[in-house]
Order: structure tokens, then C-alpha cells, then sequence
């Protein structure tokens, strides 16, 4: 059995989240995911906020969907953001990413690079950094849309550092079919799920096909040319109907 699990998800805990995270476990279980692995932005918590949040988690997981609690740091120019799991004391919000990276590292945490097209955060990666990833997200489906990061590709590519998926989730549009699978036979064991992250045990699947497919070749190149459509489509649609669309998308 491979663990289904959707990462990188905002909740109402993050000032910019739409959804609560019984709204969440609902959704994500009809679309057959078995674990959500959470980023709260660390703008606005502390160290009781995510004690708090820990325990929401834990409240709101079900039979279907497990909540794994997680905090998105990002640096003092918040260009470069850091997604970390795990029971790991909050480390403050602005820190910069080598002291972020390796304080959790040390408290047991799994670091994961979010997004480096957002803000050309690749621009600014330092190759220390692959000591202490989990993996880097070359396909975020809000910064990136329908295509891979081909800037995540980039850093990815001839390192030990395995690629990942994330739907960066704060509203209904960022539904996408992007897929971790950790090759687990339950989901109710956090340290389990988090060990296997932090070894890189894991693959990751876009439409069903692995992540692979789409990373080069033609399907990157189509896959690029249906997101500049959908863009342009999209600005199009929302200066025509901006309020009714974005209501829509946030599933209120």
C-alpha cells in the first residue's frame, strides 16, 4: 500500500488560509488523499500558537485523513520559504533559511524548499542547504500553475535531493491532482510518516503518471503552454467578474 498524501496545505490558522481544517479533512478525503501534510505560514504564530495548532490537528484528523502539522518559514526578504514537519519548537518568523534548516534539522524536523520560482528564490539557493532537504518542490501548484518549476528543475537536477509536489493550499483553486506517495501500509503513525520523508522514501505523481513524465521532454513543453493559456484566460475572466470568481474559488 502507498500513503496518499497532499503536501504543502494553508488553513484558516494562516492569515491568508480560507479554509478550516474540518472543511479540509472533508475535501482531501473525498479525493482520496490519506494524509495532509500542513504548512502554516509562521507570520502571526509562536510557540503556543503552534501547540495549539498541533493539538487542532490532531482533533480535526479522521479515520480517512491524517493531519500532519507543519510550519512555512520564510527569510527576512520572504523570498526564499522553507516548509518544516514535525514536533520542532517555533523557531520565529523572518529567520534566515540556514538557521531555519538547521535548527529543525537538529530537533528532528524534515525541511522541504518551497516553490523557488516565487520571487526567483532559486536565484539566492546555496548548495549547503542540500544537507538538510527532504526534497525541493519543483511543482507548486500555486506558484506554478499546470507546469513544473522549470527554475525548481534546474536545482533539482544532479543533486541527492529528490523533487516534490505541492499544492500550496488556501482555496478551492488550488485543487490539483499532485500526489506524494510514501510507501507506508497506515496512515496513523506520524514519526513513521515523517522518517520516511526525511529518507527520501517517497515518489510523487502528477495525473496519475509520475512526476518524471512531466519534468521534461514533450510533456513539459505542453504542459507550459497550457499553463500561459490558462493565465491568460484567467486575467481575462477575473477583470471581467472579479468578485463573483474569486468568491467561487475559495469555496464560500
Amino acid at each position: 500500500m502507498n500513503l496518499r498524501v497532499a503536501s504543502h496545505v494553508h488553513s484558516t490558522w494562516s492569515y491568508d488560509g480560507h479554509w478550516g481544517l474540518d472543511q479540509i479533512a472533508r475535501a482531501f478525503a473525498a479525493r482520496r488523499y490519506n494524509v495532509v501534510l500542513m504548512t502554516e505560514h509562521d507570520v502571526g504564530f509562536t510557540e503556543e500558537r503552534r501547540r495549539a495548532h498541533r493539538e487542532a490537528c490532531r482533533s480535526a484528523g479522521t479515520e480517512h485523513i491524517l493531519f500532519i502539522p507543519g510550519i512555512e518559514y520564510g527569510d527576512p526578504s520572504n523570498t526564499v520559504h522553507t516548509l518544516v514537519w514535525g514536533d520542532v519548537p517555533f523557531l520565529g518568523a523572518g529567520r534566515e533559511t540556514q538557521y531555519v534548516l538547521e535548527q529543525a534539522t537538529e530537533r528532528g524536523g524534515v525541511c522541504v524548499l518551497a516553490h523557488p520560482s516565487r520571487r526567483a528564490a532559486w536565484k539566492v539557493f546555496q548548495p549547503d542547504w542540500l544537507n538538510y532537504l527532504a526534497g525541493i518542490e519543483v511543482w507548486n501548484r500555486k506558484t506554478d500553475g499546470w507546469s513544473p518549476s522549470r527554475d525548481g528543475i534546474r536545482v533539482v537536477s544532479g543533486t541527492p535531493v529528490p523533487p516534490v509536489v505541492g499544492l500550496d493550499f488556501h482555496c478551492a483553486k488550488q485543487f490539483f491532482p499532485l500526489v506524494v506517495r510514501l510507501p507506508l501500509e497506515t496512515q496513523s503513525d506520524e514519526a513513521a510518516i515523517l522518517d520516511a520523508l526525511r529518507r527520501r522514501s517517497y515518489s510523487c505523481q502528477a495525473w496519475g503518471r509520475d512526476l518524471k513524465w512531466f519534468t521534461s521532454g514533450p510533456a513539459l513543453s505542453a504542459s507550459g503552454l497550457l499553463e500561459a493559456a490558462r493565465r491568460m484566460a484567467a486575467r481575462t475572466v477575473h477583470r471581467a467578474f472579479p468578485g463573483p470568481l474569486r468568491k467561487a474559488s475559495q469555496g464560500v
